[in-house]
């Protein structure tokens, strides 16, 4: 069986879900969606190349497809795309080339299956390939990350581009119940194959090997996930922290801040420190071990935005013991109970991820049952020896045609 991912390649999501079918003898490519390097730990596939010929080179670990379009043609997609501002805004020549470089790839290989990761990228782009295709087009798998339909499927710049992928994919995923629901509400004509993780599941082993000894009450950090932007709200959170001085002081923590996107968050954080005396740490690019090594050290976790799917750091907080206070905007409830293994809160009103994070700084014994909780809720539905085989058989579903719904 052939399979062509069709996805960003800088990114950790596309790395595990690929990673997971590493011991299959199906042959896996995958079509790069934007102009960056493929991330170091993507291996194991052959990476559809675009111009960038000394990177077979460079990457021992990917074999390297060099065969979608004249160089000329690919070196102009890729210095255009690279230059981007936004990867929702394409350029529109050079879209259009990445549109008939991924059909002439599909025409070319022959996949069984075309499987696009993220719709405002890969979905979008699949869709055009398919709409300008002059022959059947293979079967396709369409993976709804984080906000895309959530948020963008209430966009009016998106909405009309959300239906279409959704009318005209054979097979849709996603990780939420919720979004289960959007996809049939904006027009799902294909079949929904099972809901889990769009990240894979974890190796609970290596997980308990980082985590800190003794109880979670006992540690010492507060993680703030540093979103700001489009979606994420942190300075929210950094100011219901602010508030929280005192008893974050006399208990003696600090606080991590990690992918903290743009000045304005590192500026709010370094004032914060200075007002508060609080330590403050910003996390820069660390590696998956050493982002599990973090959470395995923190009392809380806050992770706050307009929009989200399941959120993969929450789901890493929850399996590392640290206490998730997440917006409502996620799909939280899907995976926490309110009030006994997190605190779910609105991700702009600061009184109340105030009162949410008092209560996990005072309450011992919340974070302590919250972390059991969440522990039992990792082995059932987050263990990598669960989870990775039902990805083998999300696959075979699709090619027998049994689907669950």
């Amino acid at each position: 069986m052939k399979i062509l991912f069709v996805g960003m390649i800088e990114s950790i999501h596309l790395v595990r879900w690929v990673g997971q079918l590493k011991n299959v003898e199906w042959e896996r490519f995958v079509f790069p969606v934007y102009g960056p390097k493929p991330h170091p730990n993507l291996r194991d596939v052959t990476l559809i190349n675009r111009g960038d010929f000394m990177g077979s080179f460079y990457n021992r670990n990917l074999k390297y497809d060099h065969g979608t379009l004249p160089f000329f043609m690919l070196n102009a997609v890729n210095k255009i795309i690279k230059k981007q501002i936004s990867p929702l805004e394409p350029a529109e020549w050079p879209y259009k080339l990445l549109v008939s470089a991924l059909a002439h790839t599909i025409r070319r290989i022959k996949p069984d299956i075309v499987h696009s990761l993220e719709f405002q990228g890969a979905g979008y782009l699949t869709l055009a390939a398919k709409q300008s295709f002059n022959a059947k087009f293979p079967t396709w798998i369409a993976t709804n990350w984080g906000s895309d339909i959530y948020l963008f499927g209430r966009l009016a710049d998106h909405r009309e581009r959300v239906r279409a992928v959704l009318e005209n994919c054979d097979y849709y995923s996603c990780e939420c119940e919720r979004d289960v629901y959007l996809a049939r509400q904006h027009g799902l004509r294909g079949k929904t194959l099972s809901v889990f993780p769009n990240t894979g599941g974890f190796d609970l082993e290596e997980c308990n090997r980082l985590r800190a000894d003794g109880s979670v009450s006992d540690r010492k950090l507060i993680i703030l996930k540093g979103y700001q932007g489009w979606a994420g709200r942190s300075l929210f959170g950094l100011r219901a922290l602010a508030r929280c001085a005192e008893i974050i002081k006399e208990k003696g923590l600090s606080v991590a801040i990690y992918s903290a996107g743009g000045q304005d968050v590192k500026i709010a954080a370094e004032l914060f420190s200075q007002e508060t005396g609080i330590p403050v740490e910003i996390i820069g690019a660390s590696s998956h071990k050493d982002m599990l090594n973090l959470y395995g050290r923190a009392r809380i976790y806050i992770g706050l935005s307009i929009s989200d799917a399941i959120s993969t750091s929450m789901l890493e907080a929850m399996v590392m013991g640290a206490f998730p206070i997440q917006s409502d905007t996620s799909c939280a409830t899907e995976w926490i109970a309110d009030g006994q293994s997190g605190l779910i809160v609105p991700p702009e009103d600061v009184d109340i991820i105030e009162v949410a994070i008092r209560r996990a700084l005072l309450d011992n014994a919340l974070v302590d049952n919250a972390a059991l909780l969440n522990y039992e809720t990792a082995r059932s539905r987050l263990d990598e020896n669960i989870i990775i085989p039902k990805v083998f058989d999300f696959y075979e579903q699709v090619i027998s045609g049994n689907t669950e719904r």
